[in-house]
């Protein structure tokens, strides 16, 4: 369970994060939300599809980590091996919360809460939040950055897969992988761009992608496919 509460340089002076990557912290996940604004570093080492949110039947980008639930394979006993990590991993302990005020859009302000009850917080190993005048540390500045990333990709998620949805530009796979020792894996519950579809548009609807943003972030998606081969050669790897 999460325990959020809105974070201040006075009750949580002396908090500090542990940064490590491993199972303990809570890494070892198949796949995380990612942002067509990190696409072009997120396709550089993991694959890109769409899940379907259970509870509110939204769709999402995702990136992949594993071949199955709780299996991330970028995990090492050196930490996470890959040349980036997204937001939506890096951003914990921390997360956006939201306060009453009249004088912002839609009467709410974002503001920063912590989670207690992660395991990444602790008084004594990691980085910490705040010097000792009570100002946020560089660490804490970059988290914040992240934090603000986030809140805007929300909202470039949801016009970016109202848009494919429009134009019936996602559709279901289910993708069989047959490991080295003959077992298989099956990945099921995933989206992807409909390829055939996307060719089959017409100018002016590539020209409107194009302007809002949304064509490059498509052929990333796409692009990242080739990435699904290195992630089953990790799994291989793990074969005794």
């Amino acid at each position: 369970m999460s325990n959020y509460v809105l974070l201040n340089n006075g009750a949580h002076k002396d908090l500090k994060v542990v940064t490590t990557r491993s199972e303990s912290y809570g890494d070892n996940v198949m796949h995380a939300m990612t942002f067509p604004m990190e696409f072009r570093d997120v396709q550089s080492s993991y694959p890109i599809f769409f899940c379907k949110d259970s509870e509110s039947g939204q769709f999402y980008p995702a990136a992949l980590f594993g071949l199955e639930q709780n299996q991330n394979l970028f995990l090492t006993e050196d930490g996470w091996d890959a040349s980036y990590i997204p937001m939506m991993i890096k951003r914990h302990p921390f997360l956006i919360g939201y306060q009453a005020d009249a004088a912002h859009v839609g009467g709410k302000k974002p503001v920063v809460s912590i989670d207690m009850d992660n395991p990444r917080i602790n008084d004594s190993e990691g980085e910490s939040l705040f010097s000792d005048k009570g100002e946020p540390t560089d660490y804490l500045k970059e988290s914040i950055s992240i934090l603000e990333a986030i809140h805007h990709g929300h909202e470039h998620n949801k016009g970016f897969v109202e848009t494919l949805l429009e134009h019936d530009l996602l559709e279901a796979f289910t993708l069989e992988v047959v490991l080295n020792d003959g077992s298989k894996n099956q990945l099921t519950g995933f989206y992807t761009i409909a390829e055939q579809k996307l060719h089959e548009l017409e100018g002016d609807t590539f020209a409107m992608l194009n302007k809002r943003g949304y064509l490059q972030a498509i052929f990333m998606a796409v692009a990242s496919h080739s990435r699904l081969r290195p992630l089953v050669e990790k799994r291989n790897a793990l074969i005794l």
